[in-house]
């Protein structure tokens, strides 16, 4: 993955055949291809030397990534590209843009960097001097109002400067909250950086690219979104009466507050938590640290409804210093029509060879929050304690991500091979592979610096409506929305020997499954689905802008 996001394919052409550099673009078949390496490990070795003895050694080097204008150090990755070919050499995305990377292209990649690089201070002086405008106007700035006008339109927008998701809780939030806005209004507009899956024919989508400025920098790229944003939604909007403005909380992006400004109406943030934090405790810091959090501070300043998904998120901003009557604490969801009891997972168990066994099961994006390295060593200990499940439980992890390698590596220990890795699926296949499994696990682990959990792990309550028993860290809002031995089975938070001792109960007790999952089922219908959810945030928003 990319600094900002973009989620890259290397194809080296040897000999008419292809090795792929793994990743998500749509447009590449693995099939077709031959050995699979990962881009990360090609540019480590372009950091310790490893990478010449590959100089030159390809007839054909190609890339392919899900949005070309996006592309992270385009001059790096180029210059790259260029010198592990002999000849021909390009890259292109899922839109079929293709470009030749020619050392002319090499020379304007760098007259383009040289330019940002000396506009860098302009670019910052011009957002801090914007950033300070915006939080002088909303320190005075009375409490919108809806307006009574009948063809005025929620707005939602998503400015991060990912590309290329195929399956995730951030995919399921965005269409769960898209397809259920038509209640607060007109048609839901949606205006997106990234085209995402699930969406119904209501939602009208606009997709509003990055203009390829500051790409071989840190954060600047993401400064400079906002005016490219705001810009295209401007013209867009002049046909489309905003009702409110929406928008999913993204780093360095303040355009919701912008246009919630410009067209004086509501602004609704949905805020998942603090970018600032993020990078901090999971990331690798922030070079512009300060700018970051004076915008994340106007975004929560601007807002006239702040969605949360868990009360952890709303005490943090109450500790600095956010209103409370304007936070709503808002669990995520579930479509009940998609994930349910009845969706048939014989295909997925017969394709990966499960047969009859008891099938553990887990999905996710591999986040350093989701705990899958605990579950695969809690399956691994399972495993060496109690021989006799060798031949008939499985564990199936579904997905990818940041921590695959420990989940590995945990395996390698106990020599799991009663383990199946499937890696990333498409969003709209999670259903059919959920009811492949038995049972189904959350394995939270808490943050690392001691501070409360303020997750809202979607899986959750797609596990809920599946009906399937599940084993669950007791781990703030898990333990509010679970109840040990009513909906779930409760183990300790970051304790592979607790999680053992879970798997085990449930691997047991076929009737204890049974009666939690349809408990849990009866509950995520009754107050979880993505409808009640998005009520939930209309009824909060004409409470206050009413």
């Amino acid at each position: 993955m990319g600094k900002n996001g973009t989620l890259i394919d290397l194809a080296i052409m040897v000999n008419q055949g292809l090795a792929i550099i793994k990743g998500t673009c749509r447009t590449v078949e693995p099939a077709r291809f031959g050995a699979v390496v990962d881009f990360q490990e090609l540019k480590q070795s372009a950091r310790n030397g490893r990478l010449l003895k590959h100089l030159f050694a390809y007839p054909e080097a190609r890339l392919f990534t899900p949005v070309l204008p996006a592309l992270p150090k385009p001059l790096l990755t180029a210059l790259l590209l260029r010198v592990l070919s002999r000849r021909r050499c390009h890259w292109q995305d899922d839109s079929g843009l293709q470009q030749e990377i020619r050392w002319r292209e090499i020379f304007l990649l760098f007259r383009q960097a040289v330019s940002d690089a000396r506009h860098r201070t302009a670019l910052l002086r011009q957002v801090r001097g914007l950033v300070e405008t915006l939080t002088q106007r909303f320190s005075s700035r009375q409490l919108a109002r809806l307006g009574a006008r009948p063809e005025a339109r929620p707005v939602y927008l998503r400015t991060d400067l990912s590309f290329g998701i195929t399956a995730g809780g951030s995919l399921g939030h965005m269409a769960g909250v898209l397809n259920n806005l038509h209640d607060a209004g007109g048609r839901p507009m949606f205006l997106t950086t990234d085209l995402i899956p699930g969406l119904r024919e209501q939602v009208e989508v606009h997709q509003i690219l990055p203009d390829g400025r500051f790409r071989d920098f840190n954060e600047l790229p993401s400064l400079h979104f906002n005016q490219v944003f705001c810009q295209a939604a401007g013209s867009l909007l002049q046909r489309a009466q905003p009702y409110f403005i929406y928008q999913r909380y993204g780093l360095n992006n303040f355009s919701g507050a912008k246009l919630a400004d410009d067209y004086s109406v509501p602004f609704v943030l949905e805020f998942n938590g603090s970018e600032v934090w993020i990078h901090k405790n999971w990331g690798t810091g922030l070079r512009y640290e300060p700018l970051s959090q004076r915008i994340e501070d106007l975004d929560l300043q601007a807002a006239d409804v702040i969605v949360v998904v868990s009360h952890a998120l709303k005490h943090s901003l109450l500790s600095v210093g956010v209103d409370e009557r304007k936070v709503l604490v808002n669990p995520n969801g579930v479509d009940p029509e998609r994930y349910h009891p009845a969706v048939d997972g014989s295909v997925i168990r017969e394709r990966l060879a499960l047969g009859n066994s008891c099938v553990i099961g887990f999905i996710g994006t591999f986040g350093r929050w989701h705990g899958a390295e605990v579950l695969a060593e809690a399956f691994g200990k399972l495993l060496q304690q109690h021989p006799e499940y060798r031949d008939k439980v499985r564990l199936l992890m579904i997905g990818d991500g940041p921590m695959m390698p420990k989940v590995k590596a945990c395996f390698r220990q106990f020599e799991s091979s009663s383990a199946v890795l499937t890696g990333l699926v498409p969003q709209e296949e999670g259903p059919r592979y959920l009811a492949a499994c038995d049972i189904l696990v959350s394995p939270h682990v808490p943050n690392p610096d001691g501070t409360p959990f303020f997750g809202s792990p979607t899986k959750l309550f797609e596990y809920m409506a599946m009906g399937k028993g599940i084993v669950a860290s007791h781990l703030d809002q898990i333990g509010e929305i679970l109840k040990h031995g009513e909906t779930a089975w409760m183990v300790e938070p970051g304790d592979s020997q607790s999680l053992t001792a879970g798997l085990k109960k449930l691997v047991d007790d076929s009737a204890l499954r049974e009666r939690l999952g349809a408990a849990a089922r009866e509950v995520a219908v009754a107050r979880h689905t993505w409808k009640e959810h998005t009520r939930r945030i209309v009824e909060k928003l004409k409470e206050r802008c009413g």
